[in-house]
């Protein structure tokens, strides 16, 4: 495969400035953002959904996503298949701005991605 998941979701523009979002730190304000629709980027033609018992799937690029996730201090922790490509286990700094739910590995240390409710 060309390109993994984890580097498109790397490129993704942030779309919005940081002080527009607020963090999401709790497991029931996570699960009720995801009863909103699923996450979607039109460019990447990406859509996932993320169920509340802990379960992702979608797919990105034509390929099929699979994974589990669970919400670990404050954190959204997940592992990820795409396409037959591994995604590693990472807990995710979770922020919203609107619509748009943006994801930061490293527990808010690495690179952000900005995903839409839809």
């Amino acid at each position: 495969m060309m390109f993994r998941f984890a580097t498109v979701l790397s490129f993704l523009p942030v779309m919005a400035a940081a002080q527009d979002y607020i963090r999401v730190s709790e497991k029931d304000v996570f699960l009720n953002l995801m009863e909103q629709g699923d996450l979607t980027h039109a460019f990447y033609n990406i859509t996932v959904k993320v169920t509340p018992d802990g379960q992702i799937t979608g797919d990105a690029l034509g390929w099929p996503v699979t994974g589990n996730w669970t919400w670990q201090d404050g954190y959204f922790c997940r592992q990820m298949d795409w396409g037959g490509d591994e995604i590693p286990y990472n807990c995710q700094l979770v922020e919203q701005n609107g619509d748009l739910v943006r994801f930061t590995v490293d527990q808010g240390a690495g690179r952000a991605a900005a995903l839409r409710l839809r």
